[in-house]
This record gives C-alpha cells, structure tokens and sequence, in this order.
C-alpha cells in the first residue's frame, strides 16, 4: 500500500508542478512518520522517500537510533526548550523555531556538537489559537537576523500550517502570506529559499503558492492507529 501511495503521490506532485509551470525536482517530499514504525519508514524508504518528519522528540530519538539506514530526519512538531538537545542531535532540519530563545537554545546545543543546525521560522499565518508560530513581521526579522549571525545556525526558510478548513481562498492566503513574508527577507538580503507548507488535505494549493518542503502522512502511510504503539520498532 505504501508503494503504491507513493507512486500515486508523485504522480500528484507532478501533475500539479504541470499544472503551474513548476518543475517537481524542486519540491522536497517529507514523510510524516509520527506513530509509524520501522517497518512502515522501510517500505517508504526502499520507494524512493529519504527524508522523516516526526512531531515529538522522544519519538524522533528512538528512531533515529534504531533505524541506521541514510535517513534525513526533520523535526517538524512545536519545540520545547527542554528538548532542543535531542532534536538538534537528530534532526537535519528543525521546521519549528518560534522564538529567539529557542533559536539561541539550538545554536548553544549546535556549538557543543559542532554540528551547524539547519532551521526553518515557523509563522503563524493563521487565525486558529491551535497553530503556533511567529506572529508578528518585527519579530520574524529580530529571530532571523539573529539566526543569519550565529555561527552555528543555518536559517533556510520559512514553515507554516494552514488551517483546518475547507476554504480554499483562507488556506490560499495562509501559503501565499507565507511566500509574501520571505520575499520582503530576501530584499532585505536574507537569501531564504525554503517554503515549508502543505500537508495531505492541502498539498496542491501549497504548490500553486511555492512550497518547496512538502509534510505528508496520511497520503503515505495512511490512517493512523492510535491505540497502537509508536514504541514497537
């Protein structure tokens, strides 16, 4: 099932960069893991797929532990404080710094590993109280120039989560808001090029607006089983 979810994803993928004068090649395909084991992250990574994102830390660790293959895993989900050390030692992105104590707290932990960490600004281009993210333009800018200075600490875009909606029109302007906010960096001479937006239900309309990181779970691995254990590896 996972195989053939795949081939029909990129088939997707392909038609909807079609579509809009896109070229797929630019649009990284991250498969969201969380409560999935190895089993299900194999047969995903024997089709084509290297690139993980899990939503908890804890989680995120025992995978990467457990799974030795080349996999490059994203940390995608809201970031505590207390647990920045275990996603800076896993995770070759982390999607979701909202905070400049949070971006300071990635590049102390980055400088102890010597590792310099890949991060994206999660916005909150919405209205839902559920979503986090930065919330205002000035804030964005003091976090992203702080991130351009620290020595340990690669800035490469900007993340955010539509709302749950079936308007087209408000997850349109969620991505759009998003695409807007790094164009105005880049003149100010960031050099951002990373738009991480779109997951199963909302995909192709953050193709249409520049994604280039796409988070999809369901359309791969299908439902989740909750009463199952993310721990049988």
């Amino acid at each position: 099932m996972i195989a053939e979810n795949i081939k029909k994803l990129r088939q997707s993928i392909s038609e909807i960069c079609r579509n809009v004068s896109r070229n797929p090649e630019e649009i990284k395909l991250i498969a969201v893991s969380k409560f999935f084991g190895a089993k299900e992250i194999m047969e995903a990574f024997r089709n084509g797929i290297t690139d993980f994102g899990e939503n908890k830390a804890q989680e995120l660790e025992i995978k990467f532990d457990n799974i030795p293959e080349k996999i490059n895993w994203h940390f995608i989900g809201t970031l505590q404080k207390n647990k920045v050390k275990t996603a800076v030692k896993c995770a070759g992105i982390i999607h979701s710094v909202d905070s400049l104590i949070l971006a300071e707290e990635i590049n102390k932990r980055a400088k102890l590993l010597e590792k310099k960490q890949q991060v994206l600004l999660q916005m909150k281009t919405s209205y839902e109280d559920s979503k986090f993210g930065i919330s205002s333009e000035d804030e964005l800018i003091r976090i992203a120039d702080f991130c351009m200075a620290s020595s340990n600490i690669d800035l490469l875009g900007l993340m955010t989560m539509a709302p749950l909606t079936d308007d087209e029109k408000i997850i349109r302007d969620s991505f759009s808001s998003l695409r807007n906010l790094m164009d105005k960096l880049n003149v100010q001479g960031f050099k951002l090029k990373e738009l991480s937006m779109g997951m199963t239900s909302d995909y192709k309309i953050a193709i249409e607006e520049g994604s280039t990181m796409l988070r999809i779970g369901s359309a791969i691995f299908g439902e989740r089983d909750y009463s199952k254990s993310w721990r049988e590896l």
